[in-house]
């Protein structure tokens, strides 16, 4: 995906970026700095946020976009190479600089990142990170996805119903700690005592419902962090344009660029039933990013794996990849189809099969690069080149040598068990929002009462507030799109386990797909939030003697979801970590930590530059402008502007340009002389005049391809 705009203020941007891995999907921004490199003092404004509607001289803004290329990283916040930086391009990136970033940086836990763009809590991000709660609070009659959503007042802001914000306030080295409670471990007892390590950690830290604590591993085990969030699961809806231009171009143009949509959505955080105040959010620039501009970009990455092991990227080329893509493929069409049937079934599915066209792309590319025979020949031949340095020193080959036919071996065992893994426990045979309740329901039941560091992870103390919301959101739940989907899934479920197989005899017994899913979605009541909570505040008794035929399916597959579980986390997972944990050693040693680790969903930093590239011999210039969207528009979807646009056209100046595409950029450091501003200028209670001088900028842009 990709939008970004430059509009009123000390700053910049707004490019967006996105990844897969059950997709996460990320923006951009900037911060505002002083002559010096050091942050600029909050300028003051005299207006309130009444700018915020898509009027065109808004939202031509948006339209001026450009590339950045990333120089190679996805750095940590206590791990950026700011001497790298400073050697490279003459500005040195302080810890306070970084330490503002990542405050003004947020994480939204279903999936996505975004921005603080006020003083006052105003949240800044793409359109799909908020599209699944626009779709909740729209009905038949009214469809914000479809018309937009504009909050004139704070009274006006829409809670949504599932959606948590995560500002990261600080980091915590408990790698000692966690090294100290799985030494001398192996399989089952290390992965045991691993977990339980990291959820006493974890609870330690938890102090309120308002804070959120993970363990984060880095480098594969290498290293331990503790990472400290405040977390605001009050997040309101503020603005959504049409979905005709956030997403136009549609699945065709998406991870492309030039791209021309307006793929942003504003929301606010709250605290205490009031806009959350904040010392820490990004500003904006009224010059934009230029080609050449050095660029920051800030973000949460959802999963890369460029730390993983040839044969773990074979079993990803050969297996799953394959497996996926044919899947997701086989779902689009079903969800075509189903939208196809009418206007209300294509806005109640519209969520799920961009989801799926998201995923079905981006999978696709991960694909293309591992079949590539010179790259993948390049990732063995640097394997190969690592494992005869380590065999080359006796103690190191003594100490890390067979980790990667350990890890080889536990792949080979995965693809044993990958369909039961994938379709009984991981749910694939059971896509239905309904049977998720009550498989939380079953296992909150069960794992509560256990001691913290027993349970399984999702249900640790830590995660309860997680858990909690997703269990009694108030979100509409469509019968038509769960009996559609449920039917899809338990169809599959029956098609890779076979007929014979004793789950899907146990769960179909003498019904086709369609007839049980059918009597399953009409004859369960879970979506009574009423009867949700009384489940799970009844705990095992109340879960066992219910006769609701959902949380009966539910608990009558467990035992074997948690078999199959059991045996990947016991004979699996728990070899891959150990002997990945040993390579991180061994990279350590030789290199340090001068390189990088793979993503892991939580905040990093990258820089480069604005620039564009040669393809098929022809250049792609890093910037376009407002009048590409016009020439681009058909009239018919996915390349059909809304009328308001037509309607406006005569207004635009079509030659504005459109900022940094997202895929690769940051934010700018450049020179901008003017008053510093607020993004909408909301009133400062100091009263004191605007910041003014030269500014350099910095952007927070959540993502990288």
């Amino acid at each position: 995906m990709s939008w970004c705009g430059s509009l009123v203020g000390s700053a910049i941007i707004a490019p967006v970026a996105e990844w897969p891995r059950s997709t996460r999907f990320p923006a951009i921004f900037a911060v505002a700095l002083d002559e010096t490199g050091g942050i600029a003092q909050n300028p003051t404004n005299t207006q309130k946020e009444s700018n915020l509607r898509a009027s065109p001289a808004i939202v031509a803004f948006f339209f001026a976009s450009s590339l950045a290329f990333g120089d190679e990283g996805m750095w940590t916040f206590n791990n950026f190479p700011s001497q790298t930086v400073k050697q490279k391009y003459g500005f040195e990136p302080s810890g306070e600089w970084l330490d503002h970033v990542r405050l003004s940086s947020l994480r939204l836990a279903q999936g996505c990142s975004a921005s603080l763009v006020s003083r006052n809590g105003l949240v800044m991000t793409n359109h799909h990170c908020a599209h699944s709660c626009i779709e909740q609070l729209s009905t038949a009659q009214t469809d914000y996805v479809a018309k937009g959503f504009y909050a004139r007042t704070e009274k006006e802001e829409v809670k949504c119903p599932v959606l948590e914000a995560n500002q990261l306030t600080q980091i915590v080295d408990v790698t000692d700690r966690v090294r100290g409670a799985i030494k001398g471990l192996e399989g089952k007892e290390y992965n045991d005592a691993l977990k339980a390590e990291m959820s006493k950690i974890e609870k330690e830290c938890t102090t309120g419902a308002d804070v959120r604590c993970d363990v984060v591993s880095l480098y594969h085990n290498g290293i331990f962090n503790l990472y400290k969030y405040r977390r605001f699961q009050d997040v309101r809806l503020v603005f959504a344009p049409e979905f005709a231009i956030a997403f136009f171009g549609g699945d065709p143009d998406n991870f492309n660029f030039p791209r021309y949509d307006l793929d942003v959505s504003f929301l606010r955080i709250y605290d205490g039933d009031r806009p959350a105040k904040t010392d820490h959010y990004f500003k904006w620039s009224p010059r934009g990013a230029q080609e050449g501009d050095l660029s920051f970009v800030s973000g949460n990455p959802g999963g890369t794996s460029r730390l993983n092991t040839v044969s773990e990227l074979e079993y990803q080329r050969d297996v799953a990849l394959p497996a996926n893509l044919l899947r997701l493929a086989e779902f689009r069409g079903y969800l075509t189809d189903f939208a196809d049937r009418g206007q209300e079934l294509k806005r109640i599915s519209s969520p799920s099969l961009f989801r799926t066209e998201n995923s079905l792309k981006g999978l696709f590319g991960r694909e293309q690069a591992l079949l590539d025979k010179a790259f993948f020949s390049s990732k063995v031949a640097a394997e190969q080149a690592f494992r005869s340095k380590i065999n080359s020193d006796p103690t190191k080959k003594s100490t890390y040598g067979s980790a990667w036919d350990a890890i080889a071996k536990a792949e080979e065992q995965l693809k044993n068990i990958r369909k039961p893994l994938v379709y009984v426990e991981q749910d694939g045979g059971f896509t239905s929002q309904l049977f998720t309740i009550a498989k939380s329901l079953v296992r909150s039941a069960d794992e509560l009462p256990k001691p913290n560091e027993k349970r399984l992870r999702e249900y640790v103390d830590s995660a309860l507030p997680a858990v909690k919301q997703r269990l009694f959101s108030p979100a509409p739940i469509y019968d038509d799109l769960e009996i559609a989907t449920l039917t899809f899934s338990l169809t599959k479920l029956r098609e890779m386990l076979g007929p014979d197989d004793p789950v899907v005899r146990k769960v179909l017994g003498k019904d086709s797909p369609k007839e049980l899913a059918t009597a399953l979605i009409k004859g369960t009541s879970l979506k009574d939030l009423k009867l949700r909570k009384a489940l799970f505040d009844g705990g095992k008794k109340a879960v066992d003697a219910s006769d609701d035929p959902m949380i009966q399916l539910a608990r009558k597959i467990d035992p074997e979801a948690r078999a199959v579980r059991k045996h990947y986390e016991d004979d699996i997972e728990s070899v891959n970590k150990k002997n990945h944990e040993l390579i991180a050693k061994a990279n350590f040693e030789i290199f340090g930590t001068s390189t990088y680790p793979d993503a892991t969903f939580t905040p990093r930093v990258s820089y480069g530059q604005v620039k564009g590239w040669i393809e098929n011999g022809k250049p792609v210039p890093p910037i376009t402008n407002i009048a590409g969207a016009f020439d681009r528009n058909t009239g018919k979807e996915p390349f059909a502007l809304p009328s308001s646009w037509i309607a406006a056209k005569s207004k635009l100046n079509l030659g504005v340009r459109r900022c940094p595409q997202p895929h690769r950029l940051g934010a700018q450091r450049g020179a901008d002389r003017g008053p510093g501003q607020d993004l909408w200028r909301e009133p400062d209670p100091r009263g004191a005049a605007p910041a003014a001088g030269i500014r350099r900028k910095v952007g927070s842009a959540q993502g990288w391809t």
